[in-house]
């Protein structure tokens, strides 16, 4: 079954794996909000570049997605605008790295806020029109730490373990309700998330950023290749698609081989 005609909203796509996404949907003649926060005038050049080059209604919806009500704006306009909400991907996330005796409350608050509890909130919000509509698409980007750990990421791998679960829960109670509901766990990706967590490793430990690359961040991909946003999109695309109506409740890797040491 063809996706023209349908509508998403992807948090966090202002730029890296979510822009990708957003960009993959339209392209199959999705209608899309972009979510996210950056420079007005370069967000509005990716809004405008998106109707443009696919022929697609486009929004831009600057929601905190920390924000419960802000949220629910963005779904209540995205619904004007478009009818309903069929797809939504939730990507937003945040970093940070520390020992657990050293990670700052604020810190821990705000990803678990950002990376997980936006999930729910979101998700809440889109149900009841794809229940109503029999059919719905929530995509959740995880990580390789939704599956694994990794020491100082604490927050970070609570977050994704509990996006992953969250999914689980989700997709047995939509089981019959034509909505599916999926993670995508991939490895690292080469996006601004990453390169900060590249600089920051390298200032921290007084090495080269090309080191930091082969030695610490695809030191557990055992391809050593960062995957690529547009890998990731594909497989968003795929799993929003009539072929993929029985999977749900999955989390999928997409992460070089790390996940299966």
């Amino acid at each position: 079954m063809s996706l023209k005609g349908k509508a998403a909203i992807v948090t966090g796509s202002t730029s890296g794996i979510g822009h990708g996404i957003a960009e993959a949907l339209a392209k199959e003649g999705v209608n899309v909000v972009i979510n996210g926060f950056g420079d007005a005038a370069e967000i509005e050049k990716l809004r405008a570049a998106l109707e443009s080059d696919y022929g697609v209604k486009a929004l831009y919806h600057g929601a905190d997605v920390t924000k419960t009500e802000e949220i629910n704006d963005m779904v209540s306009k995205a619904t004007a605008a478009f009818g309903r909400v069929d797809i939504l991907v939730n990507n937003a996330g945040i970093q940070f790295v520390s020992p657990v005796d050293q990670f700052p409350e604020a810190k821990w608050d705000a990803i678990i806020a950002t990376n997980l509890s936006s999930v729910f909130h979101c998700t809440k919000a889109v149900l009841p029109g794809m229940k109503a509509a029999k059919w719905g698409r929530v995509v959740n980007i995880a990580s390789a730490h939704g599956l694994v750990a990794s020491p100082n990421k604490s927050a970070y791998v609570a977050a994704k373990h509990g996006v992953v679960g969250f999914t689980k829960s989700l997709a047995l109670e939509t089981a019959r309700e034509g909505i599916t509901a999926n993670s995508i766990c991939p490895g690292y990706v080469m996006t601004p998330l990453v390169q900060g967590q590249i600089k920051d490793q390298a200032k921290a430990n007084n090495i080269p950023e090309n080191e930091v690359i082969e030695k610490v961040i695809l030191e557990p991909q055992p391809t050593k290749e960062f995957i690529e946003i547009a890998d990731v999109a594909a497989l968003t695309v795929y799993l929003c698609g009539d072929a993929a109506r029985g999977i749900t409740g999955t989390a999928l890797s997409i992460d070089g081989g790390w996940t299966a040491k």
